[in-house]
Parts: structure tokens; sequence; C-alpha cells
């Protein structure tokens, strides 16, 4: 979903460098494999958006890489974790969810990839064409989606305490665009984001404006 326009920032644009995983990569949520251990330090999102009234809630994000895939790991703290959807492409961004938003070939602007996940590991994926047409029939293939709850979802009446997700994306998702897998070296386009809160107290965070 497009984000609102931020407040203000002169910030440059920030890189994260991708490492590959120094083991497998067991998609269940919980980011302790040795490989997170081994990716370069988390990113961890703004809030830039003054006018939501949500939680401010810390969300950090992490990729590495293989031959088979793509990984991202996200971890956010929450104090009520709350998603109702449950069927790949229902609208994920109105639950407690995480995104990632991938440009395979930086020399075009024109088309990205969306990947909206939801604390209950639902996807809702498309290709984004000129930052207007969302493509929402096409369906990645082969992605692999866990989440770890701490807490229990969907209970207000309770304190959770956060939340995180694993995300393995097939390289032939992207061959359109990109080699696969990728040369060292080679760089993309990306952000991370989070939708948080309950209507109408929601919140996002982002990577970068």
């Amino acid at each position: 979903t497009p984000a609102p326009a931020p407040t203000s920032s002169s910030e440059p644009i920030p890189r994260y460098d991708v490492k590959r995983a120094s083991s497998p990569v067991t998609i269940d949520g919980k980011l302790d494999d040795a490989a997170w251990a081994g990716a370069s330090p988390a990113v961890t999102l703004q809030f830039l958006w003054d006018s939501q009234t949500g939680a401010k809630q810390k969300t950090q994000a992490r990729v590495v890489w293989d031959a088979q895939a793509f990984y991202v790991g996200f971890d956010a703290d929450d104090a009520d974790v709350n998603a109702i959807f449950e069927q790949r492409d229902d609208p994920t961004y109105q639950d407690d969810a995480v995104e990632i938003f991938i440009n395979p070939d930086p020399k075009q602007e024109a088309v990205y990839y969306g990947f909206e996940m939801n604390a209950r590991g639902v996807l809702y994926d498309y290709l984004n064409y000129n930052g207007r047409t969302l493509f929402k029939r096409w369906d990645a293939t082969g992605v692999k989606i866990a989440t770890s709850i701490r807490g229990t979802m969907n209970n207000r009446t309770d304190t959770d305490t956060g939340w995180s997700l694993e995300a393995a994306i097939p390289w032939a998702n992207f061959e359109e665009f990109s080699r696969r897998p990728p040369v060292a070296g080679t760089v993309w386009k990306a952000n991370f984001n989070r939708w948080d809160g309950v209507r109408p107290n929601r919140r996002m965070s982002i990577w970068s404006d």
C-alpha cells in the first residue's frame, strides 16, 4: 500500500550489504539460525509521519542469500499482535504486517516487486508498474514464510512482546530482471516497511523515505 508523504528528510539513500548465508536458513520464524548471526547488522525502521497516532514500536530487518533464495528476516516489538487475514493476496497491510519492496534492476524504475506479509505469515504479492498500477494477480512461486509470536495473537486484553518473520524468495522470481543468483557485487534497490496497530491508531515505519 502506498506510503504517505514523509515529513522531510535530507538523509542519503542507505545501503545494506547482503551477505551470503554461512549455513542453511530454516524458515521457522525464529531468526536463530547461524546465518542470521553472520548477516550484516540489522536496519532499524524509522518513524517519519508525525500525524499517525499508533505506538512507535521498534522493527529491525536483515537479509542474506544463498544459491537457492533471497532471505529476509524481520523482528518487531509489539505489545498487541493482531492479524485477521488468512488467504494469499488478502490485504495483509491492514494487519500487523511487514513489507519488502524489491527492484532487481535499478537501471529501470518502472517495475518493482511487493511482498507484504502479516503476523500470520500470509503473503500479498504483486508487481508495481510506474508506482500506480498493481498487477495483483502476479504470484511469486516457491516462497516460504513463517512467523513466531511472542504473545497471543488477536487478544486485545493481554500484553504481548513482539513477533518475528522469516521469508525465503527463490531467485527464479526475479529472473526477468536479474541473473539467478546475482553475482557478488550486484546492486539492487529495495525498501523495508511495517504497518502496525489497529485502526484508527496505526503507524507506518520504513527504512528510507
